[in-house]
């Protein structure tokens, strides 16, 4: 009989948790690691449409990318909306699993997965760890040099549709073959791209003033931003290999593709609506 502390097993060790940042809240957030497994659920957001999907599949396991109860907690009273989620789950016999930051820095981890589904080949980390090896971030490169703006398009075509959809900053006509990835918010990352002299970085939650800043200095790479939840979301398929690999097909393995990004709508601009260019 395969168990939920078999997945476990299998995820820690292609995720170890001592790569997880300090800050972090990863593992085994509910359930018995000595429960029967025959079904997990794959996703980033551990939100209420995906415990639906859990009950709806008959799993017994949800394997998220970011923790539910990040933030310490003093209970989890059904007076709450993460309360109300764990008592879900565990009255529906469905454990909660979750592998943040040790699955951003494994190798390989989320931004491999990024990377191939943006057709990048990996040859290292953006910000290394000490063993040269794992680490947030990756670099790659493309088959063939294309410009910017197909590049954007690549990027928009790989990955699932949200409202934010795929912003760009840069020469459309810019040659781009070196590219370096970072799932999940990565303007923390934009010094690193600029160091390895990558044509293009490809990350999530670029903000305001330091995608700004890095425009005006006009010696880093062009800028693709996207929205978290799509960033991430091509992890998921590689957790679900894992569980596979590591539990012999004995589990029934499902990657949800529920878009849990928060936001569902989007309204031209006042220039987008007259037609009036606002560069």
């Amino acid at each position: 009989m395969t168990t939920v502390g078999d997945a476990i097993a299998a995820l820690e060790a292609a995720y170890p948790v001592e790569l997880a940042e300090s800050w972090d809240a990863v593992g085994l957030v509910c359930g018995d690691p000595a429960d029967p497994l025959t079904r997990a659920l794959l996703c980033v957001d551990p939100v209420e449409s995906i415990v639906d999907e859990a009950v709806e599949r008959g799993a017994q396991l949800i394997v998220a990318h970011h923790p539910l109860l990040l933030k310490g907690v003093h209970g989890v009273g059904t007076d709450t909306h993460k309360g109300r989620l764990v008592h879900r789950m565990v009255r529906a016999g469905i454990a909660l699993y979750c592998a943040h930051t040790n699955a951003d820095s494994a190798d390989p981890g989320v931004s491999d997965a990024l990377a191939a589904a943006l057709g990048v080949t990996v040859t290292g980390p953006l910000s290394p760890n000490a063993d040269g090896r794992t680490g947030i971030g990756r670099i790659g490169e493309l088959a063939e040099p294309e410009p910017f703006a197909v590049f954007v398009e690549r990027v928009a075509a790989a990955l699932p549709a949200t409202e934010g959809g795929v912003r760009a900053a840069g020469d459309p006509g810019r040659a781009i073959r070196r590219v370096a990835v970072s799932g999940g918010a990565g303007d923390s990352y934009l010094g690193a791209a600029t160091a390895a002299g990558v044509d293009a970085f490809v990350t999530a939650d670029l903000r305001h003033h330091p995608a700004a800043e890095h425009v005006a200095a006009g010696d880093g790479p062009a800028l693709v931003d996207v929205a978290h939840w799509a960033s991430e979301w091509p992890w998921c398929e590689q957790a679900a290999g894992v569980l596979r690999a590591g539990l012999g097909g004995t589990v029934d393995t499902f990657v949800s593709t529920r878009r849990t990004d928060p936001w569902t709508a989007q309204s031209p601009g006042a220039a987008s609506r007259t037609g009036r260019s606002t560069g």
